[in-house]
């Protein structure tokens, strides 16, 4: 009996992985312009090949339910796995021309798909019992980003004539008033912090200037994220971080974390938390993204609630 329950436990693993993979593997296509005619299309073009832009992407897209390990909880379900599948649908894309500048807004469409492998016994919430449920919640998203160009000394096309000079920070989420993100404080390994309140109006550079550069870690650096929240909702949030995943790869190499709560005050209406976690720079070297996702505690341990999420991003490089 005891060989038959650990085969039972090993398929309903294989299932659920097969599910997920296979749900999440289908990549849609955006058409590009091949040759550019004007210089709209030509910045375009300039940041559909820009890594530090893609490597969003992969990053926001979670392909799976990520393990997580939780503490004791009262709720309607006992989740063990958590993740989410964002599928891109439309992207938008706008520039101003200025002399030898160029502003332009990034907006990108998700479909996604909050995947939560749970149970609703306590006693059943782990990765390997037969009793575990998976659990689907549809949801739409948009994520904007700003990118300053420059044109370069020596055009040896129009394609070539732009360079990026500067990114903004990406934001995203649900149509929702019911939680964001008000903050997010960077302590890097240097000793530089990067302290955002609006994330589009936050550049990081390409070369020395008066904004930030994009930040560039070693290998095992470990990096701490402070992160305030503004919620309706009086139980604590639900605060995750996802990076290392390489675009080139799809995401090879991603991982997650959890968030703890460190303070929380009250103002009447929304509740205001802190949440702090520290995450250490795996050994692959590559354009990368570190994303925040904040979710209400009740749409992951509540089977029915709908999704509402804030999402913010910020871009890393790993020498």
């Amino acid at each position: 009996m005891k060989n038959l329950k650990s085969i039972s436990t090993m398929l309903l693993s294989l299932f659920l992985m097969i599910f997920l993979l296979v749900g999440c593997n289908q990549e849609n296509s955006i058409v590009q312009p091949n040759n550019p005619t004007n210089d709209q299309e030509a910045l375009q073009k300039v940041v559909d090949g820009d890594d530090v832009i893609q490597s969003f992407e992969p990053n926001y897209n979670e392909d799976q339910a990520m393990q997580f390990v939780f503490g004791k909880v009262s709720a309607e379900i006992f989740p063990v796995k958590v993740g989410q599948r964002m599928r891109r649908i439309n992207r938008e894309f706008n520039a101003t021309v200025e002399g030898d500048s160029a502003f332009g807004t990034l907006k990108t469409t998700f479909e996604g798909m909050l995947y939560i492998i749970a149970a609703y016994d306590s006693a059943s919430a782990n990765p390997f019992d037969t009793s575990l449920t998976l659990i689907q919640k549809p949801f739409t998203t948009t994520v904007t980003r700003n990118i300053i160009f420059k044109k370069r000394d020596s055009l040896n096309s129009l394609m070539n004539g732009w360079k990026i000079v500067a990114v903004s920070l990406p934001e995203g989420g649900t149509l929702t008033d019911n939680i964001s993100i008000k903050s997010m404080k960077v302590f890097l390994p240097n000793g530089d912090t990067l302290n955002v309140t609006s994330p589009n109006d936050y550049y990081l550079s390409r070369s020395k200037g008066i904004r930030h550069l994009i930040p560039i870690l070693s290998r095992f650096e470990p990096v701490k994220i402070q992160v305030e929240v503004s919620s309706v909702y009086q139980d604590p949030d639900f605060v995750t971080l996802t990076y290392g995943g390489v675009f080139k790869t799809h995401g090879l190499h991603r991982a997650k974390r959890k968030f703890e709560m460190v303070s929380e005050e009250f103002d009447g209406t929304f509740y205001n938390r802190v949440y702090e976690g520290t995450w250490r720079v795996n050994q692959f070297p590559g354009i990368k993204h570190a994303i925040v996702n904040a979710f209400p505690r009740l749409v992951i341990f509540d089977d029915q609630a709908p999704v509402e999420s804030n999402s913010w991003g910020m871009p890393y490089v790993v020498k």
